[in-house]
């Protein structure tokens, strides 16, 4: 994997504090370790959080294969198996599983330190281009 750091500026995993290691060849690492307000009423990592490292994981495994300039992805669908509790630091991995030229299918899943799968996640993602970005305001019908 190469590139490592976010080319594209996303304003809540910042906030999370989550860290992309690398990605490249339809493969992603990202690296988070919940703050005390990123837990849930059991002290384990909110799934929440869990989620937003799955979906970005996966979508930057899918936009590590040869996008088109300018292009973006949305997520259309995402399934998440919570398999332990995540504690302390962790890992998530992604992979690209298959594209499309409008469509792609990922799996990835977050290991906590000892390396033990901690939840999984499969995501379809829909590709758009970032021209017609989603910051505008509401259209009118009359648009």
């Amino acid at each position: 994997m190469d590139r490592p750091g976010f080319d594209i500026d996303i304003p809540f995993v910042q906030a999370l504090g989550i860290t992309l290691a690398g990605m490249g060849e339809g493969r992603s690492e990202l690296h988070y370790e919940a703050r005390p307000e990123h837990l849930n009423s059991w002290r384990i990592t909110h799934g929440g959080a869990l989620m937003t490292l799955l979906d970005v994981t996966l979508a930057m495994a899918a936009r590590s294969n040869a996008l088109a300039s300018g292009m973006g992805m949305v997520t259309v669908e995402m399934k998440t198996s919570f398999l332990r509790p995540a504690k302390g630091r962790l890992v998530a991995r992604g992979t690209l599983i298959h594209r499309t030229r409008s469509l792609a299918f990922a799996e990835g899943t977050v290991f906590d330190a000892e390396g033990q799968a901690c939840c999984h996640a499969t995501d379809t993602f829909k590709y758009v281009s970032r021209v017609g970005d989603f910051t505008g305001g509401a259209r009118s019908k009359t648009e």
